[in-house]
Order: structure tokens, then sequence, then C-alpha cells
């Protein structure tokens, strides 16, 4: 599965351009979360086959799309946990790797989730910070 800025630098075109592809159907894509993502057959139909012995993407990427839910969480918890995850997402990464969190808390269950999107060891690491937030 590519995700759309991978298939626009594949077939040489803007992200925007491949994004109309998706909505006007020209190209097939599955929504997971806020993004798309396009099957190797699917960009075959529109680009032609590729040779399988050589790879699509200049790079290997991998992504984590999950969500975390904590139960039995104060507001003032959830809010020292949100606070943290904030800083975390706008302290800046060397590799130019992208971060996306939400958080949702709901005060009448005092039950926490948070969303998180990003690079594998970038996620693995708020998954750290989140568990030694919830330990403390």
């Amino acid at each position: 599965m590519y995700s759309l800025e991978q298939v626009a630098e594949l077939l040489g075109l803007h992200v925007r351009t491949v994004r109309s592809y998706v909505r006007n159907g020209r190209l097939k894509a599955v929504r997971i979360g806020k993004q798309y993502r396009v099957a190797r057959q699917d960009l075959e139909r529109i680009a032609g086959p590729q040779d399988s012995r050589a790879p699509l993407a200049q790079h290997r990427q991998a992504e984590v799309s999950s969500v975390v839910q904590v139960d039995a969480v104060t507001q003032e918890t959830a809010s020292r946990i949100i606070d943290r995850l904030s800083h975390a997402v706008k302290t800046p990464r060397n590799d130019g790797s992208a971060l996306r969190i939400e958080t949702i808390y709901d005060h009448g269950h005092a039950q926490m989730k948070v969303i998180v999107i990003g690079s594998l060891p970038v996620a693995a690491n708020i998954f750290k910070l989140l568990d030694v937030l919830l330990e403390a």
C-alpha cells in the first residue's frame, strides 16, 4: 500500500493531482483514518505494470496508525498527558518523519483515547512516553 505522496512521487505528479484522481474515481484508494492508501495493483492500472524486481519506492517507509484507550484517567492526568504529547509533536526530528497525535477525553467515563499516526520509530517513542506518563 502506498500513500498519496508516494504515488505522486512515483508518477511524477503533484500530490493534489493524485488526490483529484482519487476523488473523481480515476485512482482507487482506501481511506484509513484521514489518509488514503493505494494498492499496488490499483497503481498499476493507471501507471502500467511495474517490474516486480525493481522497488516502486526509492526507500521503504512504514507508518503506524493506532488508537490507545486508557481507562480510569482523571481530568488532571489527561491534561498532563495531552500537554506532554503536544510538546512531543512539536519537537523537531532529524529524520524529517511526520507525527500526528489526537486526544479525546471522556469525563463521564474517565476514559481517554490517544490516536497516533507516524513512522514506526517515532510512534514507538510516543508509546514509551505514554507508558511513562501513565505510570507516574
